[in-house]
């Protein structure tokens, strides 16, 4: 079943309308018809079955059959603070980080980093990447979108990350994965968690010791280096399973 994201202004007692790009979609694209189901998100945890009953140029109008609170979402909420990697990456980290379940993914400019975007630039390519995070959030059957914020300073990062309950910076020099493994069970329900990833060249010692200063915990991913499209993901996915193996069967459905 096709799946869309609306605004709660368009929500009513029986019907949705969902405006905008959708609408094209919807009618030119999937061809779809009066009588056909989708299934249509708030953005806010809930979803709706629906039947869609009218299509004009402007809007699609859809009765809702059934409504569903949402269970998809990670109990943590999971920040991904990611150093601005080389051509495209961004995309595919976006993509990916959203499939697993990030709340928010927060571009940073590390002393390594090597793209440079003025302000212009930088504006089309957030809106890009928040048109990746809802595709991909569609996709996954996600109910809410993550936000993609504009892009930080490595100081600035660190002090939007400053009332976090845990945060870790994953360094190819920290040693141990016991220690890596007792700072990802940290992250409990409810909890937000910031996990900081450098860009191509990784973070300098300089930044690691800030990190460091201000609460950031280095942690080992592992013997081997990984890419910095490759280290924030499984991160990731060690944050994730470890918070969603801990649901009861109850939960988990």
């Amino acid at each position: 079943m096709y799946h869309f994201f609306v605004s709660k202004d368009q929500i009513g007692q029986e019907d949705i309308v969902i405006r905008g790009g959708d609408v094209n979609h919807i009618r030119n694209v999937l061809r779809m018809k009066p009588g056909q189901r989708v299934f249509v998100s708030d953005g806010e945890k809930t979803g709706y079955e629906c039947q869609i009953t009218e299509l004009t140029g402007e809007a699609v109008t859809a009765r809702i059959l059934s409504e569903s609170a949402d269970t998809a979402e990670l109990p943590a909420r999971l920040h991904l603070f990611q150093g601005l990697p080389k051509s495209d990456k961004m995309e595919l980290i976006i993509q990916k980080a959203v499939e697993l379940g990030v709340y928010e993914v927060i571009p940073v400019k590390t002393r390594r980093t090597v793209v440079k975007l003025d302000e212009k630039k930088e504006a089309a390519r957030v809106a890009r990447w928040n048109a990746i995070a809802e595709s991909a959030a569609k996709q996954s059957g996600r109910r809410v979108i993550p936000k993609v914020t504009g892009v930080m300073t490595f100081r600035e990062a660190l002090d939007y990350s400053d009332d976090f309950q845990v945060k870790l910076i994953p360094f190819e020099h920290a040693r141990g994965m016991e220690g890596a493994k007792r700072e990802f069970e940290r992250i409990r329900p409810g909890m937000d968690a910031g996990i900081f990833i450098g860009p191509e060249g990784g973070f300098e010692d300089e930044e690691i010791a800030l990190a460091e200063s201000l609460g950031v915990k280095p942690v080992s991913l592992g013997r081997r280096i990984l890419r910095t499209e490759t280290a924030g993901l499984m991160a990731l996915s060690v944050a994730g399973y470890l918070l969603e193996a801990g649901l009861s069967p109850e939960e988990f459905t």
